[in-house]
């Protein structure tokens, strides 16, 4: 397990899976350890993943200053990663919450990332979201039967909740995890079962705190990223939706959008040959 120090002098640990050219992995939760990702449905057949333990998750050092969990002070943390790698240019990909990190970090470095993969990213970075009622569509087309009945109707509730200004405890949210993938078995338990054990939920707290992101500033300086953006969505994942996946490519200058049919927020769990097809299609000519 390879080490590195970081900025503020923190060890951050990282994991490699397979071989050939390095793909840095960024991962979701927000605050999960990297392991959660796995070889990323068969990429490791042509990648060399770097799957990068996010500070104070998995392998790497609780930081001395826990401020420094907030997603725009871990954009250092990229770029000390890069350079401990020795690589000029670097091909990034980043699930979930962990998109806004790659958003902020191709911002800050826009001559650093030569291609980026944002698999069923959020998009608080740059000030996107979908609506309730769009949520809500893409949802309830889950009806008839369980666990995805049951997950509906606790989803339904929270967004009551938050309608009313409350705040869903996590508890709340676990009852619809059926939903963030595309068919249920004993895997899909043991993913949902790990998450409790491999996120950091203090940090989670933290990531998209207060001052974490300028969306108007960030716009503007992924206009200057000449590298090419895959956004990918999940037919069956209602954040982001295809809308909003679309709508987040048509933001950079060579970005495109896709859909992976039955695919929820999980995508390389649901159809993992799919999956690493076309990302691995993307990585190798792009856009």
């Amino acid at each position: 397990m390879p080490i590195f120090t970081s900025y503020d002098g923190t060890e951050l640990a990282y994991h490699v899976r397979g071989e050939g050219e390095p793909l840095v992995c960024l991962p979701g939760g927000a605050m999960r350890a990297s392991a959660y990702l796995g070889d990323l449905g068969g990429l490791t057949a042509g990648r060399r993943l770097v799957l990068l333990d996010l500070r104070g998750t998995g392998d790497s050092r609780v930081p001395a200053d826990e401020s420094t969990y907030r997603v725009d002070h871990q954009v250092a943390d990229v770029e000390a990663l890069r350079l401990h790698l020795g690589l000029e240019r670097t091909d990034v990909l980043a699930h979930s919450a962990g998109g806004n990190l790659a958003l902020l970090y191709a911002a800050a470095h826009p001559d650093r990332v030569r291609r980026l993969a944002l698999i069923t990213p959020t998009c608080w970075a740059v000030g996107l979201d979908s609506t309730p009622e769009e949520r809500l569509e893409v949802v309830r087309g889950r009806a008839g039967g369980e666990p995805y009945d049951a997950a509906i109707a606790a989803y339904e509730q929270i967004l009551g909740v938050l309608a009313a200004g409350g705040t869903p405890t996590p508890a709340d949210w676990s009852r619809t995890m059926p939903l963030a993938y595309g068919h249920w078995n004993e895997e899909v338990r043991a993913h949902i079962e790990a998450s409790g054990r491999e996120k950091n939920l203090a940090a989670g707290a933290a990531f998209a705190g207060p001052g974490a992101f300028d969306p108007p500033a960030t716009r503007a300086a992924l206009r200057h990223l000449a590298g090419e953006v895959l956004v990918l969505a999940g037919e069956l994942d209602s954040n982001p939706t295809a809308a909003l996946a679309a709508e987040l490519a048509g933001l950079f200058a060579r970005g495109v959008a896709d859909v992976q049919p039955g695919g929820a927020h999980f995508p390389w769990l649901d159809d993992p040959r799919w999956f690493a097809a076309r990302v691995e299609r993307f990585l190798a000519a792009g856009a």
